[in-house]
């Protein structure tokens, strides 16, 4: 029967896998070399400028729903002239730098207010169509040079009579012929294209057009920002690059420049383009262009040595182990199986093969093989009635095959345990360079200035809300209230309270907990406890004139409209890729929301980052700085140091009184550094050096050592007179031929036995399956 497994396969595979797991070693720690600039800050850069194009694209998105929310909620009474229904949708504090309003007919504005919108390639007639949906923005170039951006939207005038005047007309009035009964107009803002929002220190920003235009830079000087940059090509291949992305899906990138001054430029891209590609900014053509000169990094050493050092230190040991077991365990064992086998056909009925018993069995090997060894010899010279059987004696138990492999294994250790918990670790002190803890703060900064703009928005649209209801009717007031929310997801509940406090209206989920009516309008935390943190919005809503039999308009008007924000909305806001965990901290430093999961109010991971958010806390009659510095931001020193850094939420603005905190920590080995991608690989090499031997080392302690052990006493008890017990191969390798073997020798034993006329009766002996575990 052809042997199936048995002691070569595992030893092969242990030698295969140490010697694959040297040459990974020798080529993953090999190819790793210090750069100058770490590949984390050219992704810490690509990054910024990700933040950057969002928050770019949120703007633009905003402003564009402000303008068609004003042109829908500000439709003029019908006698209204064209400069009154331009003065209605451009309130005061707009920041529009032009409006004007567009008869879609003839396309000749009808009224203009601020500088003079540039109109070049503007299809009033085709935009005004009510069947195209909503309006994009344009990027245009003004009469001075500058860039514009155009928001569009359609206005629907009624028309109060049916009399028409020619002189009226022409004078611009809005009445219509004799069958009209409301004129749609087109409704056109200018506005200046807004820098994009960077964050650090020397930190520059552009942001380009499709064509490679400069549209706008922070600093606001183009020359500073040219000699800053020092590439004037870079905008045009940023915006060729954000081109192309449309086609293979990158939306950003980064670009290392050459050295100057002992600075390294690196500079980062991204399209201001949305996920879906659906809103209002990703039509532009808008690219966002950062840049930042960094300190180039002292040159560390080369890890080619190591790598060949530990790799050849590896092959050593793979060559040395395989060639202990292949001495001590399998060549012993195949000269076991042999001998067992010559042994069986020497009682067989042949003849010629009965010589076979005359040949000594050869005893190699220590530990089981000698052992079964030396019974095999024992019983060939029963066999020959050379002598009989040996009395079983107490002997000593000597280290046997069972220690051989923890030998081998404890080799195997004590290369792969150093790799895994000792070499090559760098203290993040020394590892983190200084520009990836500024990227840290910038970016941190960047999402509290994102919660504030939300924030700030939502504010802002809830006051334009308590002005439409100002003196509407309960279904008029409940179709805004509707309308609003279906505008802002974010908002959890719309409710409005009256001036003492009851609720009078709400549409969306249950409020968390209502407000007492506040003065004016802006943010404010509602609870300091309970399972959900909740964060409202308000806005007075204007009395709309005294009513008879009252004596003030706040006798019979509502109090205030209140938004109340879902906590998942801020979740969204304070994760980004890269950042690591993000938390929104409360004046006490406890959590509000966070990019992973937390209960509500709790504290932060560490008593470190609570000191880190200390710091940031203002000084009185001061607004609080950003922090940040390598720590331990976990519970345990386990797990390891992180880049962290707090910023304040805002220093001015509607959420300034709150003082929240937004908190990020992100692991510092998560970082592309070189000493960390060398940790990681060593740490790698040395796990895979671990699991490869404990595998194939135990795969040989299954199948070949446990079964040795049980053949080798059932070797010596058939040598010590016990032909009771029928042996049974289980398994189909050399424990099994020689088991096989033993039992044929048995059976002559037996039948020598009772022909010499032993007294042995010849009674059913129970069965024993040799090659099993005892």
């Amino acid at each position: 029967m052809p042997m199936l497994g048995g002691v070569r396969p595992p030893i092969a595979a242990l030698l295969c896998g140490l010697l694959a797991v040297s040459a990974l070693t020798a080529l993953g720690l090999g190819t790793v070399h210090e750069q100058d600039v770490p590949q984390a800050l050219s992704d810490a850069e690509r990054q910024i400028a990700q933040d950057a194009a969002d928050s770019v694209g949120t703007s633009i998105n905003a402003s564009a729903r402000a303008v068609r929310r004003s042109a829908a909620s500000a439709t003029p009474a019908g006698s209204s002239k064209p400069a009154t229904v331009l003065r209605s949708l451009l309130p005061t504090g707009h920041p529009a730098a032009g409006g004007v309003l567009l008869d879609p007919r003839t396309g000749k504005p009808l009224a203009a207010s601020g500088e003079k919108v540039p109109l070049t390639g503007v299809d009033a007639k085709d935009l005004a169509r009510p069947d195209t949906g909503n309006i994009a923005p344009r990027v245009v170039t003004s009469g001075t040079g500058a860039p514009r951006l155009l928001l569009f939207a359609r206005v629907s005038v009624p028309v109060a009579d049916r009399k028409q005047d020619e002189n009226q007309d022409q004078a611009g009035d809005l009445r219509g012929d004799q069958d009209a009964e409301e004129r749609g107009l087109l409704f056109v803002v200018s506005e200046k294209v807004a820098a994009p929002a960077v964050y650090g220190a020397g930190r520059t920003g552009q942001l380009v057009d499709r064509n490679g235009k400069v549209c706008a830079s922070a600093p606001t000087t183009g020359a500073a920002l040219t000699a800053a940059t020092g590439h004037r090509a870079l905008p045009a291949a940023a915006a060729n690059a954000a081109n192309t992305s449309v086609h293979t899906g990158d939306v950003s990138g980064s670009v290392l420049g050459d050295g100057r001054n002992g600075l390294r430029r690196v500079t980062g891209w991204a399209s201001v383009v949305s996920e879906d590609g659906k809103d209002d900014a990703s039509g532009l053509g808008l690219t966002v262009l950062t840049a930042r000169e960094v300190p180039p990094a002292k040159a560390g050493a080369d890890h080619m040595w190591f790598a060949l050092v530990a790799a050849g230190a590896l092959v050593v040991i793979a060559v040395l182990v395989t060639l202990v077991l292949w001495g001590t365990m399998q060549r012993p064992l195949l000269r076991l199986h042999l001998s067992a086998a010559r042994l069986a056909r020497g009682v067989g009925e042949v003849p010629e093969e009965r010589a076979e018993l005359a040949r000594p069995v050869p005893v190699l090997g220590f530990g089981e093989p000698g052992r079964a060894g030396r019974a095999l010899e024992s019983i060939r010279r029963q066999l020959l009635g050379e002598t009989g059987p040996e009395p079983e004696q107490e002997v000593r138990r000597r280290p046997g095959v069972r220690a051989l492999v923890l030998v081998c294994a404890l080799v195997i250790a004590a290369w792969g345990v150093p790799l895994l918990f000792l070499l090559n670790r760098v203290p993040a002190a020394k590892a983190v360079p200084a520009a990836a803890v500024a990227d840290q703060q910038a970016r941190t900064e960047a999402a509290a200035d994102r919660v504030q703009r939300s924030l700030g928005g939502s504010r802002t649209d809830l006051a334009a809300a308590a002005s439409a209801l100002s003196g509407a009717s309960r279904e008029r007031a409940a179709e805004v209230l509707r309308r609003e929310r279906a505008d802002h997801p974010t908002f959890r509940s719309l409710y409005v309270l009256d001036r003492t406090g009851a609720l009078v209206l709400q549409v969306g989920k249950q409020p968390v907990r209502t407000l007492v009516p506040p003065t004016g309008e802006g943010i404010t935390q509602v609870n300091t406890s309970g399972k959900i943190p909740a964060i409202a919005a308000y806005a007075r809503i204007p009395a709309p004139g005294k009513a008879k039999g009252a004596k003030k308009a706040e006798d019979t008007a509502p109090a205030v409209v209140v938004a109340e924000i879902g906590v998942d909305a801020l979740d969204d806001l304070v994760s980004r890729p890269g950042l690591g965990s993000v938390w929104l901290t409360d004046e006490r430093h406890r959590v509000l929301a966070a990019s992973v999961g937390f209960e509500a109010f709790q504290s932060l991971p560490s008593r470190r980052l609570t000191r880190l958010v200390a710091k940031t806390d203002a000084a009185p009659g001061g607004a609080g700085k950003s922090a940040s510095g390598v720590l331990h931001a976990g519970t345990s020193p386990g797990e390891g140091l992180s880049v962290a850094a707090a910023a304040p939420l805002a220093q001015k603005g509607p959420a300034a009184g709150l003082g929240w905190r937004v908190v990020s920590a992100e692991p510092a080995a998560a970082l592309k550094l070189a000493a960390y991608q060398v940790q990681a690989r060593t740490m790698l090499a040395g796990l895979l050096a671990l699991t490869a031997g404990s595998a194939c080392l135990g795969w040989l302690h299954i199948v070949v050592v446990r079964p040795l052990r049980t053949l080798t006493g059932c070797a010596e008890r058939l040598a010590a007179g016990d032909r009771r017990t029928v042996l049974f191969p289980v398994h189909h390798d050399e424990c099994g031929s020689v088991t096989r073997s033993l039992e044929l020798l048995r059976q002559a034993l037996v039948e020598r036995d009772r022909g010499a006329g032993a007294d042995l009766a010849a009674v059913p002996a129970p069965s024993f399956q040799c090659g099993s575990a005892p």
